[in-house]
């Protein structure tokens, strides 16, 4: 089982003729995901990378079935390409662009719930999503772990590879990266939500970061909603007062949004938290090794 994505998910990529688009349809493809066409208005009716190119999504999803789109458009141009997804009303549109305009970003966003939410949005500046031996929409590498039955959802791409990797011999359901600006479509609420109700994830790896509120609302969801074990994550302990860090998402205000207030939240609902990545693989293993 997995959640959003799996091996029946139909793909096209938006803006796959670019070079990031293209060299990363290629990995999806090489990983077995079904990626089915890509979109250029520009470039409609030609073939890339042994794959149609359509002149819309709409387009796209008559003649092909797709249900998930990946968007590797120019920040510049990523706002129009989403509301042409969510106006298509594909189910799962995963937005990998970096440098999305949050204007943009809640422009969009606010669009997709003002159509009945009938899209959902992973990202913007995300990795994508993975379900290892199902499918892969995005930049996660799909040779670094195995199918299994851990949920990992993580706003840093590269600590999501990281866990993935250090826990390969336990092997994952699905992993999400959700990405860290400041304003996101899913979030770690909606993943944790969804690994809860799939039955096919025992345990579930949760990576934050400084900044916002988004790890204490999550504290209190798990609280009330989530029985499933869940091991969590806070990446920036070391992390100056008042500096934004890396992600644009992750300013520190006081005490407001540090590591520690959010490790003490986490903590405070019984979620084991690790004080660096590598200790935070070593306690989902003692999990998963305590649940057979």
């Amino acid at each position: 089982m997995a959640i959003w994505l799996t091996d029946s998910s139909k793909i096209i990529v938006q803006g796959m003729t670019g070079a990031e688009g293209t060299k990363h349809t290629r990995r999806m493809l090489a990983s077995g995901a079904k990626v089915v066409g890509g979109v250029n208005a520009r470039k409609a009716g030609t073939v890339h990378e042994g794959l149609p190119v359509f002149g819309t999504v709409a387009e796209a999803i008559e003649k092909t079935g797709a249900d998930v789109s990946v968007v590797f458009v120019p920040p510049a141009f990523t706002k129009d390409a989403v509301k042409e997804a969510i106006d298509a009303e594909i189910p799962l549109c995963v937005v990998i662009t970096e440098g999305v305009p949050v204007h943009d970003t809640t422009e969009f966003w606010a669009y997709a719930v003002s159509k009945g939410h009938k899209t959902r949005i992973i990202g913007p500046n995300c990795p994508g999503i993975a379900s290892p031996g199902a499918s892969n929409a995005g930049i996660i590498p799909a040779d670094i772990t195995t199918p299994g039955r851990i949920g990992l959802v993580s706003k840093s791409g590269t600590l999501t590879y990281q866990l993935m990797y250090e826990l390969r011999d336990f092997g994952f359901s699905t992993a999400v990266g959700i990405g860290g600006d400041p304003v996101i479509g899913t979030t770690h609420i909606d993943a944790l939500q969804a690994f809860q109700d799939d039955p096919g994830t025992d345990a579930i790896v949760m990576i934050g970061e400084i900044g916002g509120d988004a790890e204490e609302r999550a504290a209190a969801y798990i609280e009330q909603h989530v029985t499933k074990p869940v091991v969590a994550y806070v990446a920036g302990f070391t992390a100056p007062e008042g500096k934004t860090m890396g992600h644009a998402g992750a300013i520190v205000s006081g005490s407001a949004g540090t590591a520690q207030a959010k490790k003490e939240a986490l903590e405070k609902v019984g979620v084991r938290v690790g004080k660096t990545p590598s200790e935070t693989a070593r306690l989902m293993g003692e999990i998963m090794r305590s649940l057979g």
